[in-house]
């Protein structure tokens, strides 16, 4: 019984988000390609932590500084090229906002009102995580936070 035991490539990445007008919005970037919304990610750099790496690649991918919460929020799976990622999700409360920044020209990025970012990123685990965030912000101590309907 010869079974191939696929690795699996460990990343981490953040949602980004902010209040404005007393709704969440998630920030949302392209992929290099421009065919996909997704969030910040990437392998974690040797040296740092997962929660760090993934506030270094929401600077270079979105040219955002924030407070990252060090709990993990979710991880989710996907292919791509025939490997298999695991991407441990952290949350990033948007401090900054940069025009400047290593991947500026490679991708757009754009603020969305949580519901509308869940119908935009096409993987559904990640979808799922997102729907985990709007129920813990909704649930946590931001009484003044509401969702459009």
């Amino acid at each position: 019984m010869n079974q191939k035991i696929s690795k699996i490539f460990k990343q981490s990445g953040v949602i980004p988000y902010r209040v404005q007008n007393g709704n969440i919005e998630i920030l949302l970037i392209t992929t290099r390609d421009r065919n996909n919304w997704v969030v910040p990610k990437g392998g974690i750099t040797k040296g740092m932590s997962p929660p760090a790496s993934a506030t270094k690649e929401a600077w270079e991918e979105a040219g955002i500084i924030g407070q990252v919460d060090v709990n993990a929020v979710g991880s989710y799976r996907y292919r791509k090229r025939g490997k298999i990622y695991r991407v441990q999700m952290y949350l990033l409360l948007v401090e900054m906002l940069s025009e400047d920044y290593p991947e500026a020209g490679q991708r757009q990025r754009e603020w969305l009102d949580v519901n509308m970012a869940i119908q935009m990123v096409k993987q559904n685990s990640l979808k799922k995580i997102l729907q985990q965030f709007l129920q813990i912000k909704l649930n946590s101590c931001l009484p003044f936070v509401t969702t459009q309907t």
